[in-house]
């Protein structure tokens, strides 16, 4: 299948007072059409980074994109100016945010930032566009939303305005969906809901997601491969099966056994990975995760590994790669 984006050698720092922080670096991936791409990763691994860049929302100073191309189909985003880009953003490619208390206008009425998507990008009048935004905070599982649409963002929940922000992120049918923590504030019924609309417009439309979650229960499910971020690199990258069964990286190894086990032995401790993330202002020398790695080795502290496949379809950012892959019987 075709690729619907491509990302190719994407690098973001900020220039600060305190230096320059190294948010992403050099990371590269894509997506094909009908594909569910899952990023994952701790807070501060820069994958709402590598989105926003991606959109070109960025700010600039202090920010600085570099990128050997963000293509969408066959048109390079990095050489989009301003105006362009806002040709582009919400009809063929589109973001959930994470917070949407600080996405939304609260200025404006729901209904009207709903209708601007589709007066704009889809030349409806405002009753065409107030009727198919309705039509849309229905589809999210939000009642009464030709009542909703009169309200403000503050006058919702916390759940209903992420469902507000997941309704105008698709209400074009964008080719390319970026979804940004897309179920952090609702309960598990309304997020198999919404699963199942992202689903849904997918099959429709052979719509590519790009999922950036936490929850690594949400990643088995939707994600057909996946990408492990850490310090602004990509570490892992597999088929969603073949990672979860066998992670040929120790961070990789470590997330997974984050999860909590309902099946394990009753009173025994989560586990959870030790120490934190680096400064990424100063990062180390070689592998960042090696202080907190038990296969750490001499050599991981000298030079950032290079990223190898230890087995077909998969990559590694690990001197250990290989030996993991076969300790996992990785395939």
């Amino acid at each position: 299948m075709a690729k619907a984006l491509d990302v190719r050698d994407l690098s973001v720092r900020f220039d600060t007072q305190h230096g320059n922080v190294q948010a992403v670096d050099h990371v590269s991936f894509s997506i094909e059409e009908g594909e569910t791409l899952g990023l994952v990763g701790e807070s501060g691994s820069g994958k709402s980074v590598s989105s926003l860049a991606i959109m070109g929302l960025v700010p600039s100073p202090p920010g600085v994109v570099e990128a050997g191309g963000i293509m969408l189909g066959d048109r390079d985003l990095n050489t989009f100016n301003a105006e362009a880009l806002r040709r582009v953003r919400g009809k063929e490619v589109a973001m959930v945010f994470q917070d949407p208390m600080t996405s939304l206008n609260p200025l404006l009425t729901v209904g009207r930032q709903l209708t601007e998507v589709l007066e704009i990008h889809e030349g409806l009048s405002q009753a065409e566009a107030f009727k198919r935004a309705a039509h849309g905070l229905g589809d999210v599982g939000i009642p009464a939303p030709e009542e909703r649409l009169n309200s403000y963002p503050h006058e919702l929940s916390g759940g209903m305005r992420q469902r507000v922000m997941i309704a105008m992120a698709l209400l074009c049918n964008p080719k390319v969906l970026i979804a940004d923590e897309p179920t952090t504030a609702l309960d598990v019924t309304i997020q198999a809901q919404i699963l199942e609309l992202m689903k849904g417009l997918q099959e429709r439309h052979g719509t590519a997601i790009l999922l950036i979650t936490h929850d690594l229960g949400v990643v088995a499910g939707m994600s057909d491969r996946v990408n492990v971020m850490y310090a602004g690199r990509l570490v892992e990258s597999a088929s969603t099966a073949p990672l979860f069964d066998a992670p040929c990286h120790p961070y990789t190894i470590g997330l997974l056994g984050s999860v909590p086990d309902l099946t394990g032995p009753a009173g025994d401790d989560l586990y959870s990975i030790p120490g934190q993330p680096p400064d990424l202002a100063e990062l180390p020398a070689g592998c960042a995760f090696a202080p907190r790695c038990s296969r750490a080795a001499d050599a991981c502290s000298e030079a950032v590994p290079a990223t190898i496949e230890p087995t077909p379809g998969r990559l590694s950012a690990c001197l250990e790669a290989e030996a993991l892959a076969k300790e996992g019987g990785a395939g």
